[in-house]
């Protein structure tokens, strides 16, 4: 059987592919299967019975909307009746190459595209136009298969220039066979590993919903003091809905309503709100709440307050900024060290809610053993979400080849998640969608372990199932630790 088969309709496109695959010890097979509909039909009907592992259809064609640009690529999602499901992971890759790479719907038509139709197509959401890809991809059944086509012409670089157009797209073609053979390469049967509980905690849909609501009995726009959680998806659908997201109130009119973000804000924060006649809706997690309630006290007691957490994080500003003459932020054992406190039997320590158990635990043992009277938090700071999702990655990391944590890089959470893994002796990856998935992650590698941050959307995790699927069969199940139930009242503010 041969495991990968490239068609490509016409003699120069196979010759360009051909050449960018010249560095290859064990190049793919590269089919010339003629142009047009009836030769691509005629070719399909052969290779549906053929033995091969995955089919790559690659090509020129007509781009039919005004932002694409000849040597463009457009991987294909949807071409004729088939879905290239991987197509979000093959598009990254080529983009990582310096390739300019797009994913959407490709139509095989049986003429070269007339300047008329275009807008047609473009219209219902097709954005480029070719005379083979559909049959053959459809030939390849249920095997892994992708379509990549390089734009030769636009509506601004119409058939008349499709010299230049057709050199660019040939080029485009070249540069973007070495990865489509990686792309192979990560073909194969794989298993998914779920971690649960996964992906959004009762802070973060509370603070999601504050937002929603307000938007939905405000009207647009509604500020957003930094980002409501820490997370690219998550702010773009609000940014979508009419949310503008400051990072800081001199950012804000006079009197419009602005939304603390999940992390907690400063008195001063507050302090500034009030004095510019703001409406405050608080979406800070009820949890960060506690720890900034403990902070006061501890302070108003006369205690040291040793802050565990990261430097410049926004929890941990709000934190500080409690009782900034009492608190001080310790982030390693080395820190503990260097603690000088006012009196070393009146200290007491907090933490960052999203920290790593093992690296809080790491420095608080640190502050027991240099401080014997320290005083403790009243209720574990670590939220029940961090730890939940920790003890869960930590499972399936324990049975796979390698983790795949969806979430934003300056989410802490999941960043942790990361390093839980790591520690467990697994590599992981964070990711912001499957479009972040490097096809060299996933050569030889059977199981996967997904899980995803706190802030993340569960949608993201779908997708990722769905690209991930379209590399070979894959089957999915779940290892649950524990379940949650916890839900937090919204503010007077939204409630309706």
């Amino acid at each position: 059987m041969t495991d990968t088969i490239i068609c490509a309709p016409m003699r120069i496109e196979a010759r360009a592919i051909r050449r960018g695959l010249r560095g290859s010890a064990n190049p793919p097979d590269v089919l010339r299967t003629g142009y047009g509909t009836g030769r691509a039909a005629d070719r399909a009907g052969e290779l549906k019975a053929a033995s091969f592992g995955q089919m790559i259809v690659m090509g020129v064609g007509g781009g039919l909307t005004t932002d694409l640009s000849p040597g463009d690529l457009v991987v294909g999602t949807e071409v004729g009746v088939a879905t290239c499901l991987s197509a979000p992971i093959l598009a990254g890759e080529l983009r990582r190459a310096g390739l300019p790479a797009r994913t959407g719907r490709i139509a095989t038509v049986d003429h070269l595209i007339r300047r008329s139709e275009r807008a047609s197509l473009a219209a219902d959401g097709i954005l480029l136009a070719d005379m083979e890809s559909a049959p053959l991809a459809a030939a390849a059944g249920d095997r892994p298969a992708a379509v990549v086509r390089a734009v030769s012409d636009t509506p601004h670089h119409p058939v008349a220039d499709i010299v230049s157009g057709g050199l660019a797209a040939l080029r485009s073609l070249r540069a973007a066979a070495p990865v489509l053979e990686r792309w192979a390469a990560a073909c194969g049967p794989r298993q998914v590993l779920l971690a649960g509980p996964r992906s959004f905690c009762a802070g973060v849909e509370r603070a999601i919903e504050i937002v929603e609501r307000a938007l939905e009995l405000q009207g647009a726009p509604v500020y957003v003091r930094k980002q409501i959680v820490h997370n690219t998806r998550v702010v773009g659908e609000l940014e979508s809905r009419g949310a503008v997201f400051v990072d800081e109130l001199d950012q804000v009119p006079d009197g419009a309503t602005v939304v603390f973000s999940a992390h907690g804000v400063s008195p001063m924060v507050r302090t500034d709100a009030s004095r510019r006649g703001l409406a405050v809706i608080d979406a800070t997690c009820p949890l960060v709440s506690k720890v900034h309630a403990e902070a006061r006290r501890f302070a108003a007691d006369g205690y040291t307050v040793a802050l565990i957490g990261h430097a410049g994080h926004e929890e941990v500003e709000g934190t500080l900024g409690e009782a900034p003459d009492s608190t001080v932020l310790v982030q390693t054992a080395e820190d503990v060290a260097r603690l000088r406190p006012r009196d070393g039997e009146r200290v007491a320590y907090l933490m960052q809610t999203t920290l790593s158990v093992d690296e809080a635990a790491e420095v608080s043992g640190a502050l027991r053993e240099r401080f014997p009277a320290v005083r403790a938090p009243g209720s574990d700071d670590i939220c029940y979400a961090t730890t939940n999702r920790q003890a869960a990655v930590r499972a399936v990391a324990a049975e796979s080849d390698l983790v795949l944590v969806a979430g934003s890089a300056n989410s802490s959470n999941s960043v942790r998640l990361v390093e839980t893994c790591e520690r467990a002796g697994t590599p992981a990856y964070l990711i912001d969608g499957a479009a972040d998935i490097q096809l060299g992650w996933l050569t030889g590698v059977s199981t996967i372990g997904l899980t995803a941050g706190a802030s993340a959307p569960p949608a993201v995790v779908e997708e990722i199932i769905s690209a991930l699927s379209g590399l070979g069969p894959l089957s999915v199940s779940e290892r649950v630790t524990t379940t949650e139930s916890i839900r937090f009242g919204l503010p007077k503010e939204v409630r309706q």
